[in-house]
């Protein structure tokens, strides 16, 4: 119910064009069943000197056109009547074919950007969690799906129903017994067609989801083409592929097995059916119950009516696919947005942060950050260091609102994080994260991409905060110089460089750099953090590293332990401590020392 629901509300705008192609095709088969109504009077009345047996309406046109005689001696005049019957029909049929087609492309491109605009506004735990190539396949294929049964399928379920009408009418006030010897066959095959629906649907939602596999695997393997060949994956890689291939196939072949056993026994029911007219009408005939006309015209009605009701089967197929496809494509639409209540508060960020008893979990019951607290004033430079799954990252993503805490309070500037617009507190933090995303597309259009009206000398100043405009410089297109997908074309320091510059262009009261300098040499890093030393006095600086020269010069220095604040100080103050922070400075000034005595040595 919900899913017609949902396809009821994306036909908004289009459903007078359906009606209007449901109302054409209705006049098109009226059309169609007059045509041999003219055959049957031609060869009955006109040339077969039979009394002739019309409606109302039929005798007024004979009449009109001089009565029978003039039909005997102008025999042309039936053909004539036939091709303007033949070409109103073809009219309305272009225009059931114009409406609907046009009503399904529309509807898709509803869909299409309804779903895309839905996915860029779920929380980023959802993306997290969620499978790119399956999102890939419900926003193209699943679609797709949809839009072909509109297309064609949707007006065919009217076409069958008035080709029903209009035939079963005719044939009954032909031959009462006729007609129910030309309808014998059409219960069972309705019987048989649903049944064909019910076992199709579940195939084509396992052969979907099947392909849904097979697309993710893909789409992984191209993502980290560079990691398969680093390690000689290859034949793995392909294993994998071929296992989901496999799969897949498998799946369409008992799906295009199932279909072949329809359309074998429909045939044959449907010749069964047509062998059984033609014997009892010629039957009829030789006994002079009916007429030669009246054959024929029950031989082109069965044709007609066993048409749509063989045809059952591939729409009821297809309506099994796209309840299956809409079905999907409303379990993401289903998922709820980034709440952002209308009244959210958009104070003016200077870059007062207070942590206050703050609890964060992604699973019931284990904690990632327990319990933490500290403040940090604005302009102040503050490093985080931590061991692996301590909560740095997660930290951060909090105060950008990717995640809401638990427990505990978050305040910016005095006012609690939760009750600021989301939208706000992201344009006034600017996040370096720890893989850093380029789109493909110049090195220009990525670093201007936080502030699309930027002008050359902003990006210029941005790049060279980050220590990479004159690498930029270096490239033989300069900043118009196009970077492959995810920046693969940069090396791993350049990449972070330009999404630091891309970063630091919003020139936001809080910045964020989530272990986003350790691709970079120490020197470059040095030249990067004072640079925006210079340029961003007064601003809040929060540095997640591992590099204790990093975070060194940092005004207070976090070290977290699995959730919990373990230290807290400056550098001066944790290397007289016992603890993470010392043993890691111990350890690198350690390294330091034996590379500068190696260099002497050599």
């Amino acid at each position: 119910m919900k899913n017609s629901k949902l396809l009821w509300n994306f036909m908004k705008g289009n459903r007078l064009k359906y009606i209007g192609a449901i109302v054409s095709v209705g006049f098109a088969i009226f059309f169609s069943t007059l045509a041999p109504l003219v055959i049957r009077t031609t060869i009955d009345s006109i040339l077969g000197g039979n009394p002739m047996e019309l409606p109302a309406l039929g005798v007024k046109v004979v009449n009109f056109l001089g009565g029978k005689s003039i039909l005997v001696q102008n025999i042309w005049i039936c053909s004539l009547l036939l091709i303007i019957i033949t070409l109103i029909k073809g009219i309305f049929l272009f225009l059931k074919g114009k409406w609907s087609a046009s009503a399904a492309e529309n509807i898709a491109k509803n869909m299409r950007e309804t779903l895309y605009d839905h996915i860029q506004h779920l929380p980023y735990d959802y993306h997290v969690k969620c499978k790119t190539g399956d999102l890939i396949q419900r926003c193209t294929s699943d679609i797709d799906t949809v839009r072909r049964f509109l297309a064609m399928q949707l007006v065919d379920i009217g076409r069958a129903i008035f080709v029903l009408i209009f035939s079963i009418t005719m044939m009954l006030s032909l031959n009462v017994k006729m007609t129910l010897i030309a309808m014998a066959a059409v219960p069972i095959i309705f019987a048989y067609s649903f049944v064909f629906f019910n076992g199709i649907k579940k195939l084509f939602q396992d052969a979907d989801e099947s392909e849904a596999k097979m697309t993710t695997a893909l789409q992984e393997n191209l993502s980290g083409v560079r990691v398969v060949r680093a390690f000689g994956r290859q034949k793995y890689e392909v294993d994998k592929f071929n296992a989901k291939s496999e799969e897949f196939k498998d799946l369409s072949y008992k799906m295009y097995a199932l279909r072949g056993n329809y359309w074998a026994i429909s045939d044959f029911l449907c010749m069964l059916q047509t062998g059984a007219v033609l014997i009892a009408g010629v039957y009829l005939t030789a006994r002079g119950d009916m007429t030669l006309g009246t054959l024929f015209v029950f031989t082109t009605y069965e044709g007609m009516l066993l048409w749509p009701v063989r045809q059952l089967g591939r729409i009821l197929s297809d309506a099994g696919k796209m309840t299956v496809s809409i079905k999907r494509i409303n379990e993401v639409l289903s998922e709820k947005e980034e709440e952002t209540p209308l009244d959210a508060a958009k104070p003016e960020i200077k870059g007062n942060i207070s942590f206050e008893d703050v609890y964060f979990e992604y699973e019931k019951g284990v904690p990632v950050l327990d319990g933490v607290s500290f403040n940090i004033k604005t302009g102040e430079t503050i490093g985080i260091m931590g061991k692996t799954g301590s909560g740095k990252s997660s930290l951060v993503h909090l105060l950008a609102r990717l995640y809401d805490y638990n427990k505990g309070s978050i305040r910016i500037d005095g006012v609690e994080l939760k009750d600021i617009n989301r939208k706000w507190i992201r344009k006034n933090i600017g996040i370096v994260l720890q893989e850093p995303f380029l789109f493909s597309k110049t090195i220009k259009d990525n670093i201007s991409l936080a502030k699309r009206e930027a002008v050359d000398k902003e990006i210029f100043e941005a790049a060279n905060i980050a220590a990479i405009h004159d690498v930029i410089l270096g490239f033989d297109r300069g900043y118009e110089t196009l970077v492959g997908e995810k920046g693969v074309t940069l090396s791993g320091g350049q990449r972070q460089r330009v999404a630091i510059a891309r970063t630091v262009i919003n020139k936001s009261p809080i910045l964020i750099f989530d272990d986003s300098l350790s691709a970079v040499d120490t020197e470059t890093d040095r030249a990067i953090r004072k640079a925006l030393s210079k340029r961003s006095r007064g601003v809040t600086t929060l540095i997640i590293s591992h590099r204790v020269s990093t975070l060194k010069e940092a005004d207070k220095i976090i070290v977290l332990d699995k959730g919990k604040i373990a230290s807290i100080g400056s550098h001066e103050e944790l290397i007289k401590q016992e603890g993470l922070y010392k043993r890691v400075w111990e350890i690198q000034s350690s390294s330091k020392a034996d590379y500068h005595n190696d260099s002497k040595v050599s």
